[in-house]
């Protein structure tokens, strides 16, 4: 029979008579496909799997049907249904053969042959089981399919199959991690009035797809509803929380979840610790994130990957190297490898405090070790030659990332713009942009704030003003940094008032000035005689819980000192030494020659000693002037007292004719 070229037609005849002893069917089977040259016809694979699945000889069957379908996937518009349906009269009809076949098809990875299966599974009314629409369901999910699986539930549910409570958590989960809430929530609502009840898996999934896009008011209110309906949170629950809480810098309320979780017995693990840390650093705390660190140690907790990397970058960014290598050490020695996000971090750390040559050994070890480096890297290692005025070397590193096909994105713009406009080469800068818009990117916030910047301080303030509204046309999110640029270069160039309407502008699109804002425009305000409007917007900070800096209150100092208000000018010095603020050399200035020009010379004299202690040494012309109103008050013996002492002293260079008229500072 085998040297026939019908023979795979005759196996499958005889396949046909061994129906009855589906043992020996496949022992001939395996014996036939054994021989030296012969390969079996689609056809027989379908019989057999028939035979083995009426004999109730399923894993056998679904092995054959695995074995068939790998074979015929090498050739192109097999359709694996037909071929099973036309042989499914060999035996009685079974037809759960056909559920083994879509279920061997989503196995194997093959979800659109699986989707067009059930399609034809469907219309001849062979629908397979929900558990095996389930492990699709899984399959697309885990593939980030959210719209696939979503049209697959919706077939299973106009087919007349019953969604089980795994079923709607697949689904729900998928769409609410591609943050399709507004479906994910009907689904939600539909599964509750199918009478299923929602589990701990679907309310997390929830909470978590909430969150994640900062609905957090919703992602609490699923929270409550979970306890109500008497399912209770679970440690992913309450890392969800913390985790959606951090992520929108609103870490007192992520403490209040560790609380609670802590309050109903619930341990926190790595995820929640690793977390907080890193909400922590991102925030700038470095001490509560070491607490933590330090903490989860106690408990016995390992930290991973990124319960390190986010103390390294932490470290970097404060400019604190030797803290950052020594937990990279630390994290080897622990038997946690670094991953290339740790090094992006160690190197743009050394890059940022102009360390190139160690960047460099980095770079190269990175290199020879055989990593595959990122865009990030090379952006780094590009900045770093920039802000070192290495310009030759930051080329190469174009030429490079051109040699890998990795194209410039805006962060390499950006550094690029910066690097210019801090030498000034505006024209240059104005082409970088334009070369960015021919290659589809969009200049950021970042880029147009920097190059305002560098407008302002060339002396350009309506080119500068004018960028303004170039971003807001094109769609560009202005930031509070934005603001505090135009209005500090605005106050620079005398124009407060101009300052003072893009405050409230600001104002009105929901920014909230920040503590540059306000430096800004209360010294502006000052140096332009408009001392009531300063005192009204450092009233305004006090409101707001923005504790003022020391340049607000030396200028306060210095225009009340001018506008003859001498004993304000005290009280916001005394103000200062409350609360542990130093006064400076501008302060002292301004309190000795206030008080000098309105007679009080003890006073004078007193800040003069003060500062003198504290090693703060008073300018020439300054000294003179004091001398020069002891002089013109009569009080010569003091005058001369003082003298000797300022050239004792060393704060005059040479020996002063007191008789002559005052000077005016």
């Amino acid at each position: 029979m085998f040297d026939s070229a019908l023979a795979p037609v005759w196996v499958s005849v005889a396949l046909v008579k061994l129906k009855g002893d589906p043992k020996s069917a496949l022992k001939f089977f395996k014996e036939a496909g054994a021989r030296a040259g012969f390969r079996h016809a689609a056809e027989s694979y379908c019989v057999l799997a028939h035979i083995l699945f009426c004999g109730r000889f399923y894993l056998d069957a679904r092995n054959v049907i695995r074995e068939w379908i790998l074979l015929g996937r090498e050739f192109p518009g097999v359709d694996f249904f037909d071929m099973l349906w036309s042989t499914r009269n060999v035996c009685r009809p079974g037809f759960g053969v056909f559920d083994t076949l879509f279920s061997v098809l989503v196995d194997l990875g093959m979800l659109d042959e699986a989707r067009q299966c059930f399609w034809k599974m469907n219309k001849f009314r062979v629908l397979p089981k929900v558990r095996s629409c389930n492990e699709l369901l899984h399959r697309l999910s885990k593939s980030d399919k959210g719209k696939l699986a979503l049209s697959f539930f919706k077939d299973m549910v106009a087919a007349g199959l019953c969604p089980s409570v795994f079923t709607y958590n697949t689904v729900i989960g998928c769409l609410a991690r591609e943050g399709d809430l507004e479906i994910a929530s009907s689904l939600f609502e539909e599964m509750k009035g199918t009478g299923l009840v929602p589990d701990i898996v679907t309310y997390n999934s929830l909470i978590d797809g909430y969150g994640k896009v900062g609905l957090l008011t919703k992602a609490v209110i699923v929270l409550e509803e979970m306890k109500d309906a008497g399912c209770e949170p679970d440690v992913i629950t309450y890392n969800s929380l913390i985790n959606c809480f951090c992520r929108f810098e609103r870490i007192p309320q992520a403490f209040n979840y560790l609380h609670e979780m802590k309050q109903r017995r619930l341990q926190p693990n790595v995820v929640t610790y690793s977390t907080l840390i890193d909400a922590f650093c991102k925030a700038g705390m470095i001490l509560e994130a070491n607490k933590f660190f330090v903490d989860m140690i106690r408990v016995d907790l390992r930290p991973n990957e990124f319960t390190y990397t986010s103390l390294i970058d932490a470290n970097c960014k404060i400019g604190d190297l030797n803290e950052a290598f020594k937990l990279a050490s630390e994290m080897q020695q622990a038997g946690v490898n670094l991953n290339i996000v740790t090094y992006t971090a160690l190197l743009d750390g050394l890059c940022e405090d102009g360390r190139m040559r160690e960047a460099e050994e980095l770079f190269g070890a990175l290199l020879k070790a055989g990593w595959t480096l990122n865009q990030q890297i090379y952006t780094s290692l590009f900045h770093g030659y920039i802000k070192a005025t290495m310009m030759e070397k930051a080329m190469y590193i174009l030429e490079e990332m051109n040699k890998k096909n990795l194209k410039p994105d805006v962060l390499l713009y950006g550094t690029k713009i910066w690097g210019l406009c801090k030498h000034n080469n505006i024209e240059e800068s104005e082409a970088v942009i334009r070369e960015m818009m021919d290659c589809g990117l969009t200049a950021n916030s970042y880029i147009y704030t920097t190059l305002m910047d560098a407008y302002f301080k060339v002396g350009k303030t309506t080119e500068a003003v004018n960028l303004l509204q170039k971003m807001l046309e094109l769609g560009i999110k202005t930031t509070v940094v934005t603001y505090g640029v135009l209005i500090d270069g605005l106050c620079k160039k005398g124009l407060v008032q101009q300052a003072l309407s893009f405050l409230e502008h600001m104002t009105i699109t929901g920014l909230q000035p920040n503590i540059m804002i306000y430096t800004s425009l209360i010294d502006g305000l000052c140096k332009s005689d408009c001392v009531e409007e300063a005192k009204e917007l450092f009233n305004e900070m006090l409101d707001k819980g923005i504790s003022p800096d020391k340049l607000v209150y030396t200028s306060l100092i210095d225009a009340n000192m001018k506008h003859g208000n001498p004993e304000e000018a005290l009280s916001l010095r005394n103000k200062m030494v409350e609360i542990g603020m130093e006064l400076d050399l501008h302060a002292y200035t301004s309190l000795i020659w206030g008080f000098s020009r309105y007679g009080q010379l003890q006073q004078a004299k007193s800040f003069l000693n003060e500062m003198l202690d504290k090693g703060i040494i008073p300018d020439q012309v300054l000294c003179i002037y004091l001398l020069r109103k002891y002089h013109e008050l009569g009080n010569i013996n003091e005058a001369l007292t003082l003298h000797d002492d300022m050239m004792r002293r060393g704060l005059i260079s040479r020996t002063i004719d007191i008789t002559v008229p005052s000077v005016h500072c």
